[in-house]
């Protein structure tokens, strides 16, 4: 799992799926990612399953529904976009959830 992906992800979902009764898949995002020159291109749909679970795990999305490889999700509360003061990136979290950075690199308080 690369940070970074999760980080992309985040936005992806801030910016296409941003409402809680709009479902997507983790092929959908793909697709997303696939056309960010900061994506690994040699990166499989199976090598991001943990990224997945990592933003499932943070209670930003829950998985509805789940087809072989495709899984289904939907937010579980609007995404929102909060600029982080100490590694001063723009970050996406979920209004419930906490307010750490999913930076890695950073997990400042938010």
């Amino acid at each position: 799992m690369t940070n970074s992906n999760v980080l992309q992800i985040r936005k992806i979902i801030f910016e296409n799926f941003n409402e809680i009764d709009l479902r997507f898949s983790n092929d959908e995002i793909y697709e997303f990612l696939n056309k960010n020159d900061d994506f690994d291109k040699s990166q499989t749909i199976d090598d991001l399953v943990n990224d997945f679970k990592k933003i499932e795990d943070d209670g930003l999305v829950r998985c509805i529904a789940q087809n072989f490889t495709t899984q289904w999700f939907k937010i579980f509360d609007d995404v929102e976009k909060i600029n982080c003061t100490s590694c001063h990136s723009d970050v996406y979290l979920g209004k419930e959830e906490s307010r750490i950075c999913p930076n890695s690199d950073c997990n400042a308080t938010l």
